[in-house]
């Protein structure tokens, strides 16, 4: 941790981790473009903070590889995994440019963000797995319903059996009660 890595092989992008993600975490890809980050930014000349989603506590959503987020963004975003926190330093060319971002962000601009990527996910209406893989899913989950609804119905079956046999049992006691009472009766009255 704490090492830069030189993402665009010219000093333009450099990523350093701050907290690593756990090592099975998911990171984007193809089938899972669309991210949430949460991002401080702040300007490397001054350090003052141009813009956060810490403040209300918010995340930022977008898609990769569709360019709606700085160059910078796009490379590094993509080197991350779901918790990880890293320091992007950005260079002009990879954030703004020479025309900047009024009134926030001045012509070439240095931009440092620290950004935690808080999720991955397939784009809406699409699937991280096939679609024969997904009928198999469905039909491997039908079979467990199927399963898990007749140990149901065995279970109620048992009970409703117990039930008769608990029911008969009483009712043997309290037949025999009355015989024994009847009886009784009888020879004490004598």
């Amino acid at each position: 941790m704490g090492d830069s890595i030189d993402l665009s092989g010219d000093g333009g992008v450099v990523k350093t981790i701050l907290r690593k993600a756990k090592a099975d975490a998911l990171c984007p890809s193809d089938d899972l473009p669309l991210v949430d980050v949460q991002y401080e930014g702040t300007l490397a000349e001054t350090g003052e903070v141009f813009d956060t989603t810490r403040m209300d506590n918010t995340v930022f959503s977008f898609e990769l590889g569709k360019g709606s987020v700085i160059q910078a963004w796009e490379i590094a975003v993509k080197t991350m995994k779901v918790g990880e926190v890293a320091k992007i330093t950005c260079k002009p060319e990879f954030a703004y440019g020479s025309a900047g971002s009024p009134p926030d962000i001045p012509p070439d601009a240095t931009l440092i963000f620290e950004v935690e990527l808080v999720a991955c996910k397939p784009r809406k209406g699409s699937s991280v797995t096939s679609v024969s893989e997904e009928r198999a899913r469905l039909e491997e989950l039908k079979k467990q319903r199927e399963l898990a609804a007749a140990a149901k119905e065995e279970e109620k079956k048992r009970r409703e059996e117990a039930k008769a046999a608990a029911a008969a049992r009483i009712q043997a006691k309290l037949e025999s009660k009355k015989g024994q009472g009847k009886g009784k009766g009888k020879g004490k009255g004598k």
